[in-house]
C-alpha cells in the first residue's frame, strides 16, 4: 500500500513517531493476531487512509498539506474506526488492536523510507503514539460533548498552529458526526473485510472563510 505521506514532505513541525513491533511492543499490544485478523485491520487501514487523501480536505477546508496534517487526518479517520469498535466486545478489541498496529508498522517504514535512522523512529513512533492517544480522548469528549468540545479539539490537532475557519471547523464537526453515524450503522462484518463508508464532509462557501480573508 502506498504511504499517506507520499509526495511533498516538509519537515514535521510536531514530534511524529512510531516503533517496530519486533523491536518494541506498542502499549496496546493486548491480543496475538490471527492471519484473518491482520488482513482485517489492514484492511481497515487502507480505508482510512484512502478518505484521509481526500483533497477537499486539504483544498477546499485548510487542513495543512503536511506531514503533520496528513498525520492527524489518518489519524481522524482512525479515531472514528475505533469509536465503532468499541462497541462489538472482544471481537471489536481485536479488530481495533490490529488496526493500531498495522497503523505504526506503516508508520515505521513510511519514516524509514524517509531516512530516519532506528534510534529516530522509535523516539518519533513513541511520540506518534502518545499523540494518537490524546486525540482519542479529545475526540471521544467532542463526539460527546457539543460542536464547542468538537472544534477545539479539531482546530488544537488537526490545525496545528494554522489558522481554521469557522466554516472549515464546523463542516469538519458536521462530518465527524455523520462519519460517526454511517459507521455505527455498519454490521461488523462490513468493517472486517474495509466496508466502511465515511461520506465526504459538507462544504459550502463559508468553509473557504479562511481562505478569502487572507486572500
Amino acid at each position: 500500500m502506498s504511504s499517506p505521506f507520499a509526495g511533498r514532505m516538509p519537515p514535521p513541525c510536531r514530534p511524529v513517531n512510531r516503533m517496530s513491533r519486533s523491536r518494541q511492543p506498542m502499549p496496546l499490544s493486548l491480543f496475538s493476531k490471527s492471519r484473518g485478523e491482520a488482513e482485517a485491520g489492514r484492511a481497515l487501514y487502507e480505508a482510512a487512509v484512502e478518505q484521509a487523501r481526500q483533497p477537499v480536505f486539504y483544498a477546499r477546508l485548510g487542513v495543512p498539506d503536511s506531514l503533520d496534517g496528513r498525520f492527524d487526518m489518518v489519524a481522524l479517520h482512525v479515531f472514528l474506526l475505533l469509536h465503532r469498535l468499541k462497541t462489538e466486545g472482544p471481537p471489536g478489541a481485536r479488530l481495533a488492536q490490529s488496526l493500531f498496529d498495522t497503523m505504526f508498522q506503516d508508520m515505521d517504514q513510511s519514516l524509514r523510507e524517509m531516512g530516519v535512522g532506528d534510534l529516530g523512529v522509535g523516539r518519533r513512533v513513541k511520540a506518534m503514539a502518545t499523540g494518537l492517544y490524546g486525540r482519542i480522548a479529545a475526540y471521544e469528549a467532542g463526539l460527546a460533548g457539543d460542536d464547542r468540545v468538537l472544534a477545539a479539539a479539531l482546530e488544537r490537532n488537526l490545525f496545528g498552529t494554522m489558522p481554521a475557519g469557522r466554516g472549515a471547523l464546523a463542516s469538519i464537526c458536521a462530518y465527524m458526526r455523520q462519519a460517526a453515524a454511517a459507521l455505527a450503522a455498519r454490521p461488523l462484518g462490513d468493517l472486517q473485510t474495509g466496508r466502511v463508508g465515511f461520506g465526504f464532509p459538507p462544504v459550502s462557501e463559508a468553509s473557504l472563510e479562511k481562505q478569502t480573508v487572507s486572500d
